[in-house]
């Protein structure tokens, strides 16, 4: 089987109301095929549904959209906050 790949990205996530800055570390394992697992901090998540460019999970009430391409995540926490943010990938 072909040996999977990883990139990671690091992500200066801005949530609101509070205005504060979040680094959020994104870690997502492939092979030629398929994405094989997403991490979120260091946390592996419990499930994740890749659409196109887009990855879309959860990791604690915190629904979570990553654009692998345009290099940007977006977070919404049960309504009560919202983040948006640039990310870059780590060497």
């Amino acid at each position: 089987p072909p040996k999977p790949s990883q990139v990671d990205l690091l992500c200066d996530a801005v949530y609101l109301p509070a205005r504060s800055s979040w680094a959020r570390s994104v870690r997502i394992t492939f092979d030629d095929r398929r994405v094989q697992a997403v991490a979120i901090d260091g946390l592996p998540v419990y499930s994740f549904n890749v659409q196109g460019i887009t990855v879309l999970t959860a990791l604690d009430n915190e629904r979570i959209r990553i654009d692998t391409a345009a290099q940007t995540w977006e977070s919404d926490f049960r309504g009560l906050a919202q983040s948006q943010g640039r990310c870059e990938r780590s060497p």
